[in-house]
């Protein structure tokens, strides 16, 4: 804790105190399966694999410590804009923890049997159960609306105690699910990512990729989210590069570029004989630098052809215009 001088007022007393508190930040899951979320405290003395007592909106939650971030010191009437850990966990909750636990697995079954006999057609994907027992949510998709009316009576019935069916999308139920990447690594949206942008095959075109959905889908089937991650960086360096389908000449030869290699810098280009070359980006910028030298001098590059070309003859809308203005009055 780091205390500033106070400033004496009069009868030398202190008028005020400024004090810093150090923020400590931690990686929590409220679930093992569920996604890692950020959260505060003042205690530096939590370790991974800690159950903690997480404030939320329902009330107090139950969490594990993944990991410790960083650390920050902020004046202590602020607070930072994450989940706020209040203490650490006593014996009797840890206990209460993992009744909640087993009575999720036994909502999540008897929740399917009942599914199977009303004959709906959904897939529940996971059931969550609020540690004050005020809630239990039942997460489920489908492809159309389902009528659940008579589902949610079954289970008010059973659990006596408040009942939601969300519907969810095939992106939130990899989230909740979890697994590995095509790249060996657990899933983005499993770990950090906060929401879902969206992705379209343009980005995947962009960067070159192939257009094989079994190589740019995720588990979900659909676009891969990593596809947003560069996208910008490459459409930032193909618009410093000359386009697909230009001709440049190099050394008096006539090429037309092929392919753009942005990480690289170099062009594929077609030669006159049909024969395709790798230009390295100091060759194809010397072709620029050029002709941008050229224009400046208006000599023979692009301004003097301009100022040589007859302008062109004006449009009918002009000459209607001075044809009205020379009609006498």
């Amino acid at each position: 804790m780091n205390e500033v001088n106070p400033i004496a007022g009069a009868g030398g007393r202190p008028v005020g105190t400024t004090r810093n508190t150090t923020r400590h930040h931690y990686l929590i899951r409220f679930r093992d399966s569920g996604r890692e979320c950020t959260a505060c405290a003042d205690s530096s003395a939590l370790r991974r694999g800690d159950l903690v007592m997480v404030q939320r909106e329902q009330g107090l939650e139950p969490a594990t410590i993944c990991h410790r971030t960083f650390s920050m010191a902020s004046p202590a009437g602020e607070r930072m804009a994450c989940q706020e850990i209040v203490r650490p966990a006593t014996e009797e909750e840890q206990q209460r923890y993992q009744l909640v636990l087993v009575q999720e697995q036994e909502a999540f079954a008897f929740c399917r049997q009942q599914v199977d006999r009303l004959q709906l057609i959904m897939h529940l994907v996971r059931v969550e159960r609020f540690f004050n027992d005020s809630k239990i949510i039942f997460y489920f998709t489908a492809e159309n609306r389902v009528d659940f009316r008579e589902l949610v009576k079954v289970l008010v019935q059973q659990y006596r105690t408040r009942i939601e069916m969300r519907q969810i999308g095939v992106r939130h139920e990899t989230q909740m699910l979890g697994g590995l990447g095509a790249c060996g690594r657990e899933l983005c949206c499993s770990t950090f990512l906060n929401k879902f942008d969206s992705v379209s095959i343009k980005m995947a075109k962009m960067q070159d990729l192939p257009l094989n959905p079994a190589k740019i889908s995720g588990i979900c089937n659909r676009l891969l989210c990593c596809l947003t991650y560069e996208y910008d960086s490459y459409r930032t360096m193909k618009r410093l590069m000359p386009r697909v389908g230009r001709s440049l000449v190099v050394d008096g030869i006539s090429y037309q570029v092929l392919q753009q290699h942005p990480l690289a810098g170099s062009l594929t280009v077609l030669g006159p004989d049909g024969s395709h070359k790798l230009l390295e980006e100091a060759q194809w910028r010397q072709v620029e630098s050029g002709k941008i030298g050229e224009r400046g001098k208006g000599g023979t590059g692009d301004g003097a052809e301009a100022e040589n070309t007859p302008s062109s003859p004006p449009s009918r809308s002009r000459q209607f215009r001075r044809k009205k203005a020379r009609k006498p009055s």
